[in-house]
């Protein structure tokens, strides 16, 4: 059913994966809740649906399509992705505490770890690789703002947050985004952004968030965003498409 669906219709594969993954993934962590055990019911559902996928697309000999191989592009002119590097260290910038008990803990970093390789494949990998056969300016556009898109909800789910510094953390998820989309397209490698995006979400859990005040978050989110934003406009500008290593 997977392959006859990816056969008929590329973008419509992707949007059903998109819708998938989201709605399963939101009931594994509403029931998780309801147990009390963070995580509990929503890494076996993440796991299941990460192996699932990879099978069908190594499979498939989709490997090299959707990045799941080396970069064509040698790491010096990629910066040596020090820009990434930089960003994994964000959630512990005002220091590192065990939030939740160890179980939960671990439950929730390997849940990340699958959250970044879905994402990244479904986003960044499906969706763009559909969408860029009809204009690359308008699915790199799709891609960046599905990244930050998602942040919204922080602003419509009662968490509280206010207003300015949630407005920066979607500009700054936006350019996370921004930067993910173009080291796929010019590197046609997929694999930093899977291990970026993983290892960014997995650290959220020891970072110090009692320790954050309004004004810290503003300045990191600032931070990001230039950071996020400058590397993108480096690689868009300096990194030529498929260069000769």
């Amino acid at each position: 059913m997977m392959k006859k669906l990816y056969e008929k219709s590329e973008i419509w594969f992707a949007v059903a994966w998109i819708i998938t993954y989201v709605v399963l993934a939101s009931t594994g962590d509403n029931i998780s809740a309801d147990i009390g055990i963070i995580k509990i019911v929503t890494f076996p559902i993440l796991i299941i649906l990460s192996v699932i996928l990879f099978l069908f697309v190594k499979r498939n000999g989709l490997s090299e399509k959707y990045g799941l191989c080396k970069s064509e592009i040698p790491a010096s002119r990629m910066l040596f992705y020090i820009p990434l590097i930089v960003l994994l260290t964000v959630n512990l910038w005002h220091g590192v505490t065990m939030n939740v008990s160890p179980l939960e803990t671990l439950l929730y970093v390997l849940s990340m770890l699958c959250v970044g390789f879905l994402e990244e494949m479904i986003f960044r990998g499906f969706l763009f690789n559909a969408m860029v056969k009809d204009g690359v300016k308008s699915a790199i556009i799709v891609s960046s703002l599905t990244f930050g898109i998602g942040h919204i909800v922080n602003r419509i789910n009662g968490s509280g947050a206010e207003l300015l510094p949630n407005i920066l953390q979607i500009i700054y998820a936006v350019a996370i985004g921004f930067a993910f989309v173009m080291i796929f397209y010019k590197t046609k490698s997929l694999l930093p952004c899977i291990v970026t995006h993983s290892l960014f979400n997995a650290a959220s859990a020891f970072g110090n968030e009692a320790a954050i005040t309004s004004q810290s978050r503003i300045i990191q989110c600032a931070v990001i965003a230039i950071i996020a934003g400058g590397y993108a406009l480096y690689i868009t500008l300096m990194v030529k498409d498929k260069e000769i290593k």
